[in-house]
């Protein structure tokens, strides 16, 4: 029976992890706490962790975890940018899930840009108190409207489809774009240029922090729409709150924030709210805050458990290759272990 500590467990996360973990022997200690510095003793005696976005997985946890004879860390997510692969290189295998249903964060993406433009949020509210009028709920046509889509792998392919098929004319920017994909690509500074709406679709790192910022905004259509179901860190949410002041930004649609971590996923109604940009953000009436929701589907929970469980089997049981481990050894972070066939160390 292999032990794994599961890190900041939810009530929807229980019932696949339990049925794929229970039907190939693999034993989950779910933990409501998130991995820290502080919580990493909880996975002592157990060989692996599972973690998800807002655990810490940084140096001086891998050596905890190390010390405690971890041999893996099992992401239960697509990126990776809370674990520290470096560190982790040559003491403690690292995985995540790299498709678990594209499409639950395309159709949210969408949902937040339809509700946004087409105010129903607001129409809602209003009906519920009998109050019928359609003033200030006027929006846009999506047909003949150009996206922007920064990232082109498999959500991002996803979202541009959903766009085309409202008659949008599409382009985006990704250092790596998809070959023979039909997808017109184009540099940063033209798709800003051009764009009605800009959604992002790629991953949080050193070169991705902060795209979105002053600079950025200022070369922007003005009342552009931006949509971010990736990472928060992506946006400068100072610089989106002057965009959006400035009525350079007309709308912003957020799953995701860079300061989420000991905000999302909670029940906090009954306290006063102590990120001041976040309760600013909130506040403005055309921004859209939903709790990093995009990935929770059924077929996405039930994807995320019996990859992240067939994940763990494989580094325990398999002579050979990892399934989806991230490795520092060639720099290919996500890559490298598909040429050699084997563990990353």
């Amino acid at each position: 029976m292999i032990k794994v500590a599961f890190y900041d467990a939810k009530a929807y996360d229980r019932p696949s992890f339990e049925k794929y973990g229970g039907e190939r022997g693999v034993q989950f200690r779910f933990l409501e706490t998130k991995l820290n510095e502080d919580t990493v003793a909880l996975a002592e005696g157990c060989d692996a962790v599972c973690v998800f976005v807002n655990d810490t997985v940084d140096a001086r946890v891998i050596d905890k975890l190390y010390g405690y004879g971890v041999k893996l860390v099992a992401l239960r997510s697509a990126g990776y940018n809370n674990v520290d692969v470096r560190a982790a290189f040559g003491k403690v295998h690292v995985t995540h899930v790299p498709a678990y249903s594209p499409y639950a964060v395309a159709e949210h993406a969408m949902a937040l840009l339809l509700t946004s433009v087409r105010r129903v949020h607001k129409a809602y509210n209003r009906t519920r108190e009998f109050n019928f009028s359609l003033n200030g709920l006027t929006g846009f046509d999506f047909h003949g409207k150009t996206a922007g889509v920064i990232g082109t792998g498999k959500i991002g392919r996803i979202f541009i489809d959903i766009c085309r098929g409202f008659g949008m004319k599409v382009i985006a920017y990704d250092p790596f774009p998809a070959k023979d994909s039909g997808i017109e690509c184009v540099s940063l500074d033209e798709l800003f240029a051009r764009s009605d709406i800009i959604s992002l679709h790629c991953p949080l790192t050193d070169d991705t922090r902060h795209l979105i910022g002053a600079d950025a905004i200022s070369r922007m259509k003005k009342g552009v729409v931006i949509v971010n179901t990736s990472r928060g860190g992506l946006i400068d949410a100072e610089a989106l709150l002057e965009g959006i002041k400035a009525r350079q930004i007309g709308a912003a649609c957020l799953d995701v924030y860079e300061e989420e971590a000991d905000i999302f996923f909670e029940d906090r109604s009954g306290h006063i709210m102590d990120d001041d940009l976040l309760s600013r953000l909130i506040s403005m009436p055309n921004v859209i805050v939903t709790s990093h929701q995009a990935f929770l589907t059924e077929e996405a929970l039930s994807n995320i458990a019996e990859t992240t469980v067939s994940n763990i089997l494989s580094c325990f049981e398999n002579d050979g290759v990892c399934d989806n481990e991230l490795c520092y050894r060639c720099g290919n972070i996500e890559q490298c272990k598909k040429e050699r066939r084997e563990k990353c160390f």
